[in-house]
């Protein structure tokens, strides 16, 4: 179809009219991040910001170099050298993730992209010398502490991550577009991992002159953000950092757009289920007045539920099942994106087609008002939403510290923010045309045929400084109230953002499915915004824009959860959505049947995926397949169950499990239960009281040997080894001492199957272990990912690690204390936002954990000793009895597994079944 005829049909169209109260704008202020800025004699840039309401202080270190700053044959250094960073300095040689979890450090990590490498940790206010000392001692003294092992150590753990990310469906898809959207000598044509052959090349000598090249403070900025002044701060990273040398000045890359003509097309095949199309234009990149019009354009395009991509191929033709645009700004260029998955079957050149046609439409029209006003709200909202953080990925100290890195003004963002508030359609229009209109790359993935100057002080680094406390909670405590048909309100203010999060919590959960239909609590609760007994799927979504919320609906094993995030001053307009999503769901017919496609399509995808394959049998083998916690851990249930589904039944299970006296409305945020109780017994007046269900979750036995279980993965460049038994219930007396064991064992980065698999051994990009929560018995699993060579030997030392822990090396007292510290010091960091305390107080009455649960969490912790661990662990870790599922390749590794002589080995399909 001409896009000319399309655009008649769709004027012809009677467009959904939303409810009133959406139809006027919602002023959302841009938000204001005050920072007091410094700058060191040695070129450190410094900013600050205060916020006194938790006792956590965010430190945000970025170095204004990437992957762009590379070479062709050496690239992939400024990765590795994020790894390397992480190993250790001339005074602080220890593995930074384990000491910095060591003293409670929460959003903790470090990433690289084209641009920057940044380094992140929210830490306890006691302990901020602690984490400056160290950070400024790999910033100043690295290369003391650097040697030859551990840069074949991390070489080989970034070897692993390239494998692990290649190793997932469409993982080829990255190196491809990379290659084939750039010039040979731009410098974003390479990928930010970098090629096998250059880090197998890289020497000591290389490594050390990058470092030196681009690691001094000239080139980097320093953001303190939380619970500290400005004068401390000064005097602190005087005290750290002044005495380091500057570096030598860095080279700056100009804006390189790279702009394109002509289409060009590509195709690969994969082992993946569905068909999918990445369409990629270049186009200009972050901070220009073009990126504000391209991210409108990308959200009225594919941002969203109600966006013309997901109307017209997702639901109306049901070609697809996701689509969405994206526009993706670094520093020099940035890339809009289209990307388009098939449905199984469907034809994914008319897919391709309409989308053309879609885009065509908006760049000749561009966006009509209210699509434009919707996408200006979902921006702001976001963006509202960031003071609420102090740290990690999109909170205030990244938001500055970005700024001043590559625009060197902190408060560009409000810049940003402006322009989206100022365009209009036919900017958009314009920046559509001259961006959208040629110069894109196509790439088709199918699935294989069925089968400055130092301060003249200096520190004294022979000692770090003495380590801070734990900080106890003191949580907003939980006021209780009920509404006259019976439901339960629970509330906690907090005032400090204009936020409020709602969450229904409904007593049902995967526990809840029948045998016969497993995957009908979850499809149920994904169906609710598809449409309600006034509102239609689109009117759900236009509202939800148009009122900067946000919604979504969850299970677990043991619980449903309807939630929403709403601001503050949207509060009564959004519960009236709210309670309508909740209680009046229709259940659209052709919606079931699109969503049911859907699902059938994400549990073959499921089965794709490594750890997914051996997470959808897991609870099977274990628990039994008739038990209620029996079924995939994803909750998705099984293809022939969905196909069997009608929408009769998501009607009946509704009926039965939402129940007044079956739920519980949680509260969190910006209001109070005088203000919010009147309107809750208004939105919730037609709620009936009844008798809901109840369900059996039975005791069963361990495992009563070793069982090893083969899962076939022709071609896995991994293996992925997975672990498991039965643990005892989320709110068992031995609860907190679980947390501990779990620490020691496999729940940190210092944990003893990490710096087994990945730091010792460097097999693995990472091991670890977890604790499902469960009402009923829980599963206690580990996770593997090894490369495919040392599949045998990677099992026979986990194998080995459960015995250990069991009895044969019991936890030391230093284990202990690293794992009191993990559990205690990061608290305060955990409960920062208003989704982390929701989250919080549904776990406590989810669980039925006493009130005081997170404020007493810390003196439980520190009230354990070595030997109530070690009494537990060997009552609970169970070597002999272990069940263990191996998904990789087994024409390479299946041999070797049986010659361990571990146990029975057993081969399954994806579904659980024996074979022959």
């Amino acid at each position: 179809m001409r896009p000319s005829m399309l655009l008649a049909l769709l004027l012809a169209m009677p467009m959904p009219v939303p409810p009133a109260a959406a139809q006027s704008a919602v002023d959302i202020p841009i938000p204001d991040i005050p920072y007091t800025k410094f700058v060191l004699k040695n070129g450190l840039t410094v900013l600050v910001h205060e916020d006194h309401k938790s006792p956590v202080v965010a430190v945000n270190t970025w170095y204004h170099v990437g992957s762009k700053n590379e070479k062709p044959g050496k690239t992939g250094f400024a990765h590795l050298f994020e790894h390397l960073m992480f190993s250790g300095s001339a005074n602080f040689d220890k593995t930074f993730l384990s000491a910095l979890e060591g003293i409670g450090a929460s959003d903790l990590n470090g990433t690289t992209n084209k641009d920057r490498t940044n380094y992140f940790e929210t830490v306890p206010a006691s302990m901020l010398d602690y984490a400056l000392f160290a950070e400024s001692d790999r910033m100043g003294h690295l290369l003391g502490a650097l040697d030859q092992k551990k840069l074949d150590l991390q070489r080989g753990v970034v070897q692993n991550e390239k494998r692990q990310r290649e190793n997932q469906p469409y993982g080829v898809v990255e190196q491809i577009v990379t290659g084939n959207t750039w010039p040979a000598n731009h410098p974003y044509s390479w990928t930010t991992i970098g090629a096998m052959e250059d880090l197998d090349a890289a020497s000591m000598k290389d490594v050390t002159d990058w470092f030196r090249g681009n690691y001094g403070p000239g080139n980097v900025v320093l953001v303190l953000a939380g619970d500290l002044t400005p004068a401390q701060a000064r005097e602190k990273v005087e005290k750290y950092y002044g005495d380091i040398p500057p570096g030598p000045p860095v080279a700056r890359q100009r804006a390189w757009i790279a702009k394109r003509s002509g289409t060009h097309r590509g195709s690969v095949q994969d082992r993946v289920p569905q068909t999918r199309i990445y369409r990629v234009w270049n186009v200009p990149g972050a901070d220009t007045p073009e990126e504000a019009l391209l991210d409108l354009a990308a959200h009225v395009l594919g941002g969203s539920k109600t966006s013309r991509l997901y109307q017209r191929l997702v639901v109306k033709e049901q070609l697809a099942t996701s689509a969405f645009s994206s526009d993706d700004s670094s520093e020099i260029a940035g890339q809009f994106g289209v990307n388009l998955t098939a449905r199984p079957g469907a034809d994914a050149a008319r897919m391709e087609r309409i989308a053309d046609e879609e885009l065509r439409v908006l760049m000749k029209t561009g966006p009509r008002e209210d699509e434009l006003r919707r996408a200006k709200t979902a921006i702001l909202a976001q963006y509202a939403r960031v003071v609420e953080r102090v740290g990690g990925f999109g909170g205030k100290s990244d938001m500055l510290a970005r700024c001043m890195t590559f625009t060197a003004d902190p408060d560009c963002y409000k810049t940003y923010l402006k322009r989206i508030q100022a365009a209009t359609p036919a900017m958009v229009k314009q920046a559509m045309l001259a961006w959208l209109g040629d110069g894109d790359y196509v790439l088709q993935v199918d699935p294989f045929p069925a089968g400055l100057a130092p301060t003249l002080t200096t520190l004294d680094r022979s000692k770090g400084p003495p380590p801070g406390h734990p900080e106890k909670l003191h949580l907003p405590p939980m006021q209780s109230a009920q509404l006259s048909n019976g439901l339960k309100v629970v509330l906690a203010e907090r005032h400090a953002a204009p936020v409020v999060n709602l969450s229904m919590m409904i007593d049902a959960g995967f526990a809840s499915d029948s045998h016969a239909l497993p995957g009908l609590a979850s499809l149920t609760l994904r169906m609710l915004e598809e449409g309600t007994r006034t509102r239609s799927s689109l009117q759900i979504g236009t509202e939800l824009e148009a009122l900067g919320a946000s919604f979504g609906a969850a299970t677990n094993l043991d619980g449903a959860f309807v939630n929403m995030n709403v601001l503050a001053p949207t509060l009564p307009r959004a519960l009236g959505l709210y309670a309508e999503l909740v209680l009046d769901p229709s259940f659209p017919q052709a919606d079931f049947e699109r969503l049911q496609r859907d699902r059938i399509a994400a549990i073959a995808r499921e089965k794709t995926v490594p750890r997914a394959m051996a997470l959808r049998v897991l609870p099977g083998l274990l628990y039994g397949k008739d038990h209620a916690y029996g079924l995939p851990l994803s909750g998705t249930g099984t293809e022939a169950a969905v196909a069997r589904m009608t929408r009769a039944d998501l009607v009946r299970y509704h009926q039965a499990w939402f129940k007044p006296g079956n739920a519980t409305l949680l509260v969190v945020g910006d209001t109070s239960m005088a203000a919010l109780k009147p309107l809750l017994e208004k939105a919730f007046a037609g709620w009936r009281q009844g008798a809901a269900p109840s369900k059996n979750v039975a005791q069963v036995a361990q495992p009563d040997k070793t069982v090893i279980y083969l899962i076939d993965r022709p071609g896995a460049l991994q293996s992925d080894i997975v672990g498991a038994q039965l643990a005892p219930p989320r709110n068992t007396p031995d609860a907190v001492a679980l947390n501990l064991l779990n620490d020691v064992f496999g729940g940190t980065f210092s944990s003893r199957l990490n710096m087994k698999l990945r730091e010792d051994k460097h097999w693995s990009y990472g091991a670890g272990s977890s604790l499902v929560a469960a009402r009923g018995q829980r599963i206690l699993f580990s996770g593997s990912p090894v490369q495919t060579d040392q599949t045998a030997p990677a099992l026979r030392e986990l194998v080995r690690e459960y015995a250990d822990i069991a009895s044969a090396r019991p936890i030391t007292q230093l284990e202990l204390k690293a794992a009191q510290d993990n559990e205690t010091l990061g608290l305060p960091g955990a409960f920062e936002t208003i989704a982390q305390l929701s989250n919080g107080y549904a776990t406590i009455l989810q669980y039925g954990l006493p009130e005081d649960y997170y404020d007493t969490y810390t003196d439980k912790v520190l009230g354990l000793g070595a030997a109530a661990l070690n009494a537990l662990a060997a009552r609970t870790m169970l070597p002999k009895q272990q069940l263990w599922i191996v998904v990789g390749d087994m024409r390479k590794v299946e041999a070797d597994v049986r010659g361990l002589g571990l146990g029975e080995v057993r081969k399954i399909d994806a579904d659980g079944n024996l074979l022959p």
